[in-house]
């Protein structure tokens, strides 16, 4: 499974994009933020969003960790 690296949404309002910019410029939508905030994987075209206004790779942002019992949600 994917988990991310870092807590995105902090990182996006260290970046100047707090939730509230987030929605209001439709840099990302509702469900995404609210994915974000749960800490769950966003579609790959939220992914794609995320990764313009940080200007990183997905590679920074996500990684591939081993299913198991532990960190099954």
């Amino acid at each position: 499974m994917f988990v991310y690296k870092f807590d995105v949404l902090e990182t996006l309002k260290e970046y100047g994009y707090n939730t509230t910019r987030l929605r209001k410029e439709k840099l990302l939508g509702e469900n995404a933020i609210q994915y974000l905030r749960r800490g769950e994987m966003v579609g790959i075209i939220a992914l794609e969003k995320i990764c313009k206004l940080l200007d990183m790779q997905p590679g920074n942002i996500i990684k591939y960790v081993e299913d198991t019992p532990e960190n099954k949600h």
